[in-house]
């Protein structure tokens, strides 16, 4: 297994932000569930760790008008 540090936060199935994150981890929590996000009743397997209510605009500002 791997584990790349890349900042201070955390996203993951399991939680957003360390807090959230560690507490779920130190209880056991499962982040694996049934897929939400688009019809996998076609794929092998349906079930997936899902980041459910990220909203990763919050991070990004969209770039719509390029001045150089």
């Amino acid at each position: 297994m791997r584990v790349v540090v890349t900042g201070m936060g955390i996203i993951s199935p399991i939680g957003t932000g360390a807090d959230q994150f560690w507490n779920a981890a130190i209880q056991g929590v499962s982040g694996i569930s049934n897929i939400q996000c688009f019809d996998a009743s076609g794929q092998y397997s349906r079930i997936a760790g899902q980041i459910n209510g990220f909203d990763l605009s919050s991070f990004f500002i969209r770039k719509t008008d390029r001045s150089d």
